[in-house]
């Protein structure tokens, strides 16, 4: 077990990370690429405080990592548990659950019997129980101590609006407030000056700066422009005065973060009137791609004109003040300023254009979500002079994709659609079931035989094991079975399949041998029976074709006979058809017990092929052989493209 500094001092820098963290035992990471979000549970022998956890969580986020959120999970030993700790357990909980703001401040616990009793100074119990304070509290001290306790509330658990608390401590929220607002009209004020002179200034120069390209643009989505991303000297004020400042990502809002500048692309509008028709309260949701909040605007018609041309899509940087709204119930930020800005756009810089020939739309059911004239659009802005729409199984997408293509021609440019589709392939010849000639009765011999190997590929892995059957007039006969030298390491995954290890096939005949060996068994112009044949077969004839061991011996498929004879069979496994024939138990995937048990299978398969139809010799079986459904095989992707009208129409 390696410690948290060992592991995540790779990461960032191992000052951020407390003596008590970085002495902690790693017990498990988990990690989600999707929403580059990191869990991290740690063991530690101390108490840690919470801020040093916080502060560890965004060096990580911050890092080489490039992390959207990360989440430390402490755990502790009981016997560490100390009623000290309970600030750090509701700064988790206010993490958490943001609505939980101001409701715990001067609070206290103690611990009696079991009982976690928590003393409120200003009320606010009715806003706890809503919120499940008091199961959420239980839950975290149960993960993070293993201990199991009853959280109880005492002291003030409700405010009288007429008390002398409650109207003073509302007086200093009033003081605060004006004070704030006063601090918020200078610093508008000093804004609104500065944009004046700078409007006065550009009059002269006629000229904006110009953003440096390198700036205003990305080819390669790494570092920093992994996500969307936009240029803040590009803002232009439409609310408030011009923003200036760091950004702050909506990854970690919270009801404490305050005053704040971020920004984010619009993808909702909400627009009401007050009841006297003066203000307008206006709501925008807007996401920077790490997280989405709702912007409130609440000022008078004249005011609001600017944020009132604000479309979805429309991308805008803002300065506000998160808080938690009682009528959202969720975090919302209430905006003193808002400015549409640029995107950082994509760009292609390739000399030579791609043609991406293997494209799904929003018309591929569960596998994509942007409409085909969008794609086509982005194709034409980045120079790609065609782009292939290739969805699953359908063509729903060619009438957007030819309107978007119209629509550049239209304005004098050049770009094509090709029409194509990704269907569904089955290699329908999995239904054949002989492969060879032969005219022999079904009551003449046959060799039942099956391997083990050290891998699927024929061309690459070897065999460790052949065990064989003879089967005549349906009764089992003589048997074979040979371990092989494979000649290499048996994998893990291999042996623990098949039991099959190194020690077991040591000092067994060589690949050659084996298989000379199992050929002399079977005799001449002989008929060899597998469960799924091609499999087994091209094993033997890689080693006989390298070995110059001649090889011309008919085979039959008791996988394609089951599909034909057991069509309500939903999986024909070896093991799945003994099921169904109630032949008993048998050691699985161990040649010689396979041989054996399909050799009782292919006697069953014999009988019925012969009583229920009319099958008596071999080479009638691949012709008299009900196809199986199609649904029993598997399916493949094959991408389709039109070369021409005929084929777009086909």
């Amino acid at each position: 077990m390696k410690t948290f500094s060992e592991i995540m001092g790779k990461y960032t820098d191992e000052s951020n990370f407390s003596d008590g963290l970085k002495n902690s035992i790693i017990k498990n990471v988990k990690i989600d690429s999707a929403l580059r979000s990191m869990s991290i549970y740690t063991s530690c022998d101390t108490l840690v405080n919470r801020k040093s956890i916080f502060k560890a969580e965004r060096a990580l986020c911050s890092g080489i990592l490039n992390l959207s959120q990360c989440f430390i999970c402490p755990e502790y030993d009981s016997e560490l548990f100390d009623i000290d700790y309970y600030p750090s357990l509701v700064m988790e909980l206010k993490r958490r659950n943001a609505s939980l703001n101001g409701t715990l401040n001067d609070s206290t616990a103690e611990l009696k019997d079991n009982r976690f009793i928590i003393t409120l100074q200003h009320g606010g119990k009715s806003i706890l129980d809503n919120q499940h304070f008091d199961r959420n509290m239980e839950e975290l001290i149960k993960q993070e101590f293993g201990i199991s306790v009853k959280v109880e509330y005492t002291g003030i658990l409700s405010l009288d609006t007429e008390s002398q608390t409650y109207i003073e401590h509302q007086k200093i929220n009033e003081e605060k407030a004006i004070r704030e607002a006063k601090i918020e009209e200078q610093q508008q004020y000093e804004s609104m000056t500065k944009t004046a002179n700078d409007r006065k200034s550009a009059s002269v120069a006629k000229q904006p700066k110009a953003v440096p390209k390198e700036e205003a643009e990305v080819e390669i989505r790494e570092g920093r422009d992994l996500m969307p991303s936009v240029i803040p000297q590009s803002a232009n004020p439409v609310y408030g005065g011009s923003i200036r400042g760091d950004l702050f990502p909506l990854s970690r809002i919270s009801p404490e973060a305050g005053k704040i500048i971020f920004w984010g692309k619009i993808f909702s509008i909400d627009v009401r009137d007050t009841r006297d028709n003066k203000k307008k309260i206006i709501s925008l949701c807007v996401t920077d791609f790490t997280g989405s909040v709702t912007v409130k605007i609440i000022d008078l018609n004249d005011k609001c004109k600017g944020i009132l041309d604000l479309k979805k899509g429309s991308c805008v940087m803002v300065k506000g003040e998160t808080q938690y709204d009682k009528y959202e119930h969720d975090i919302t930020v209430m905006a003193s300023a808002v400015s549409t800005v640029a995107m950082k756009k994509v760009v292609d810089r390739a000399e030579k254009k791609r043609v991406e020939l293997h494209l799904h739309t929003n018309m591929s059911a569960m596998d994509a979500v942007t409409s085909a004239g969008d794609l086509v659009n982005r194709a034409y802005s980045w120079g790609m002079p065609a782009i292939a729409i290739t969805d699953h199984g359908v063509a729903q997408a060619y009438p957007d994709a030819m309107n978007a293509c119209d629509a550049i021609h239209k304005k004098g440019g050049e770009f094509k659609v090709i029409y194509g589709c990704e269907s569904y392939f089955v290699n329908d010849s999995l239904s054949t079931a002989v492969f060879g000639n032969t005219d022999k009765a079904l009551s003449d011999e046959f060799i039942v035989f099956d391997i083990e190997t050290t891998g699927l590929n024929s061309l690459k892995e070897k065999i460790t094991e052949i065990g064989a059957v003879r089967v005549k007039n349906g009764q089992i006969g003589e048997t074979f079975c040979t371990f092989v030298d494979p000649e290499k390491h048996i994998p893990e995954k291999i042996t623990e399949l098949t039991g099959i290890n190194d020690s077991m096939v040591e000092g067994a005949p060589s690949q050659s041998e084996a298989v000379q060996s199992f050929l002399d068994f079977c005799g001449e112009n002989a008929i060899l029976v597998a469960h799924n044949a091609g499999f087994d077969t091209s094993f033997i004839k890689n080693v006989c074709e390298h070995s110059n061991i001649p090889y011309d011996l008919t085979h039959i498929d008791t996988l394609a006979i089951s599909r034909g004879i057991y069509p309500d069979l939903k999986k024909h496994k070896l093991d799945s058809i003994a099921k169904m024939l109630k032949l008993g138990n048998f050691n699985h995937h161990r040649a010689s017990d396979d041989a054996i048990m399909l050799a009782r299978i292919f006697s069953e398969m014999i009988k019925k092929l012969s009583e229920d139809f009319g099958i008596s010799r071999v080479s009638q079986i691949n012709t008299a052989l009900p196809k199986p459904d199609i649904k029993s095989f598997r399916t493949y992707h094959q991408i389709i493209l039109a070369k021409n009208q005929l084929g777009l129409k086909n």
